[in-house]
């Protein structure tokens, strides 16, 4: 599964998953690849001296899945893995378990974070707390979704609005269909319209809000792995991920030491 540095380089092309309909990470217009992931995965490319070519996957239900289907096996029918994949978190102790992929490229940081109308909410932001009373979206089945939920013995779940994803409850919050709405900080920020803002509150009774991510290579191909970390690297040092990111209307914070 998969291709050596040299063989890669011979044929002139790599192999980049990441995730379909992701926005703003990965997603198609008209047939171009589109987002922050792709933009670096031309980054990533650029410095092999390839051409990118993306392959866009469905999130399985864990991320083991997604690393055996995409980087370390490939799918059971009708698929092989990629050489690279794109916007997987990063765990230490996650990383020393799955002993098949090399965990590299760690190139932002982000956390949970809560969008509101300002009209609904003129002098302070909102907190969990707030949706006690006050409704807010989130992404079915999310780590946002099962926080809020377990708040209060689920005293918030009757305020609780569920859409296919944060992008969708970013819209339902834009038409008013509810006052505010929490995922990752920069799926809300890509949603943001007139009359809308974001803050990071702090979140009491959440183990971890706050994740960093990366790229995924196979455990047998370390000298690709080691390249590609060495082109995140170098496009986090000279500013280019930042400008990626302003590009796209996001914020960016490196990834933590």
């Amino acid at each position: 599964m998969g291709q050596s540095l040299d063989d890669i380089q011979a044929r002139g092309w790599i192999d980049i998953a990441v995730y379909e309909d992701f926005p703003p990470w990965s997603w198609e217009e008209d047939g171009e690849p589109m987002g922050v992931d792709v933009a670096l995965g031309r980054i990533i490319a650029e410095s092999l001296g390839v051409a990118p070519r993306f392959t866009f996957v469905t999130a399985g239900e864990t991320l083991d899945d997604d690393l055996r289907n995409h980087v370390w096996k490939g799918p059971v029918v009708n698929g092989r893995a990629s050489n690279v994949m794109l916007h997987v978190p990063y765990d230490s102790d996650y990383a020393c378990r799955v002993e098949q992929v090399v965990f590299t490229g760690r190139y932002f940081d982000t956390h949970l974070a809560i969008a509101y109308r300002r009209d609904a909410y003129p002098e302070d932001p909102p907190v969990p707390a707030y949706f006690r009373f006050d409704t807010v979206a989130v992404e079915n089945d999310s780590l946002a979704d099962f926080h809020l939920s377990s708040i209060g013995a689920g005293m918030l779940r009757a305020n609780i609005r569920r859409y296919p994803s944060t992008p969708a409850a970013m819209q339902a919050l834009a038409r008013g269909e509810t006052k505010a709405a929490m995922g990752p900080l920069h799926e809300l920020e890509w949603g943001l319209t007139s009359g809308l803002a974001v803050h990071s509150p702090p979140l009491p009774g959440l183990s971890r809000g706050a994740w960093t991510l990366g790229a995924a290579v196979r455990h047998s191909w370390r000298p690709l792995a080691y390249a590609v970390g060495d082109a995140v690297t170098a496009a986090v040092e000279d500013g280019r991920l930042a400008a990626i990111f302003e590009a796209h209307g996001l914020s960016w914070t490196p990834p933590a030491d």
